[in-house]
């Protein structure tokens, strides 16, 4: 089980019954779950047209209990709920308070410290495990080497949007917004932290690019997505280059969803790898 910012393909969702409670995001007054009253299609053209900023919400803990509920019901006896970053969101902490509540089901609530797909790996390779008959011990395990190997780093075009959702510091976004700076951000301990300031988004993505290789080097590197908020073209070009200069690497494309992109804003750029 995850929640929606995981932005795992609905192909990948049915295959491995995954289950999930959803974030949502509130424009202008309005709010809209995510992956049912909104995606990534329409999110950006609501945004556009909105008259104040947009705002995100996590699941309240009666969300999670109604899924474990309904779990335990259809005959689990486990759940591994693996969740957006701690560091970011409350949505982890409701996991654990409603594992807490919940009779009669084992609830195994999962920090993932990172988000979009990012968690998205970890939550499928946790569900191809669990269908192969792991155990719940063996998944765990898993998911801590695979959590310790990955990494993620991501270019915004506006540092406003972390700012004034709380989750980049006014100061940052300050100074990003009057030197015209393309700062690399990352996750460090559940937070999404200033990385290094570059001049131009050329320069960052190439910096980007020797860290991968760095970490290719070190065999941390299997699987890689290039995630995207709203710029395909751009995402896809930059993976058919990362491709070429990496043969044996899998790389592949997601999208930051409403959520998500109401934080990072419009044009914005991901690069996150792990282990398989």
């Amino acid at each position: 089980m995850t929640d929606s910012t995981a932005y795992l393909p609905q192909a990948v969702i049915d295959k491995f019954e995954i289950y999930k409670v959803a974030l949502s995001v509130t424009i202008d007054g309005t709010s809209y779950i995510e992956d049912k009253d909104i995606d990534e299609r329409n999110f950006y053209d609501l945004v556009k047209t909105a008259k104040s900023f947009p705002t995100t919400s996590q699941p309240a803990p009666g969300d999670f209990l109604l899924l474990y509920e309904k779990l335990r019901d259809k005959g689990f006896d486990t759940i591994i709920s693996i969740h957006l970053s701690s560091g970011i969101s409350g949505t982890y902490q409701n996991a654990v308070s409603a594992g807490n509540i919940v009779d009669d089901i084992r609830v195994i609530a999962y920090d993932s410290e990172i988000a979009c797909m990012a968690m998205g790996m970890l939550v499928e390779k946790a569900a191809e495990l669990a269908h192969s008959g792991g155990t719940s011990e063996a998944i765990v395990l898993k998911l801590n080497a695979m959590r310790d190997a990955m990494d993620a780093y991501f270019l915004v075009d506006d540092l406003n949007h972390l700012a004034r959702g709380g989750r980049l510091s006014n100061a940052q976004a300050v100074i990003g917004s009057v030197l015209q700076i393309k700062p690399i951000l990352y996750f460090e301990e559940t937070k999404i932290v200033l990385f290094e300031k570059i001049r131009t988004q050329k320069k960052a993505l190439r910096r980007i690019e020797g860290i991968l290789e760095e970490a290719v080097i070190k065999g941390n590197a299997q699987q890689v997505y290039v995630v995207h908020g709203n710029c395909y073209d751009k995402a896809e070009a930059w993976r058919s280059e990362l491709k070429q200069m990496h043969p044996n690497v899998d790389f592949n494309i997601s999208y930051f969803g409403p959520v998500i992109a109401t934080h990072l804003g419009e044009g914005a750029l991901a690069l996150v790898w792990t282990i398989k």
